[in-house]
Order: C-alpha cells, then structure tokens, then sequence
C-alpha cells in the first residue's frame, strides 16, 4: 500500500509539473537542447528570475529535471535516462511537433542561444542585447 502510495504522489507531482503552460514549455526547451542555463530560460519565457526559479523547482521536485551549478551558473536538464519518463517525452515530442508555437519558441531559443550567457546576464541586468541578434 505504502508502494502504491508513494507511486500516486509521484504521479502527482509529475502531472502537476506538466500541467503549467510555462513549465511544458520549458520541457519542451529542454527535450529540443541538452541543457539550458537558467538566464536562457529567463529570457526565453520573459519572466523573473524569481518565476523561473519556482517553475524549475517544481520540475525537480517531479523528478523529470536535473540541475547542475558551474560556477554563478545553473544550468538545467532533463532526466532522460529515467526510464519512468522516456515514454513520456517520447509522447510529448509527438504531440507537438506541428504545433506553431512550438516552432516559433525554437526560433527564439535558437537567438537566445547564439548568445554568450554572460552577455544574456548583462542584458537582463541592463536591458542591452547581445552583439548576434
């Protein structure tokens, strides 16, 4: 009982991550890139750092993303050597590969990316653009 318990609550908490447009729309960022570092994140969603950052701890607390710090970095990934999820994101991917929005957050994941992630920090703090766009 305790087991299946334990299943639910993990269920829960992985249905309550996707369930936000934001944090699938982060997922979706992170099924497309290795990693992303959370000031790309910042700029691709247009939120606070403070938003961002409570997003993401809801995706960790799922379970479906991992976050590693370098430095004054943190960079995010997906958990994709767990075997719980890769149907899941097997699933999504399918569900949304004609989806226009989908392909217009690419394109601006794709100009956020050719930035420096320092450069992106710089234009947060300052509201100046990176040299690439």
């Amino acid at each position: 009982m305790q087991l299946m318990r334990a299943r639910m609550d993990n269920l829960t908490a992985l249905f309550k991550a996707l369930s936000d447009r934001n944090r699938l729309r982060i997922v979706t960022a992170l099924m497309e890139y290795e990693e992303l570092c959370a000031c790309q994140i910042i700029e691709f969603m247009q939120v606070t750092g403070a938003t961002v950052s409570r997003h993401m701890g809801v995706l960790i607390a799922s379970g479906l993303v991992d976050s590693r710090k370098e430095g004054r970095w943190v960079y995010y990934r997906l958990r994709r050597e767990a075997v719980e999820f890769a149907g899941l994101v097997q699933w999504i991917e399918k569900q949304l590969t004609s989806d226009s929005a989908v392909a217009r957050d690419a394109k601006t994941l794709a100009e956020i990316l050719s930035c420096d992630p320092e450069e992106i920090s710089r234009k947060q703090r300052s509201d100046a653009w990176c040299a690439n766009t």
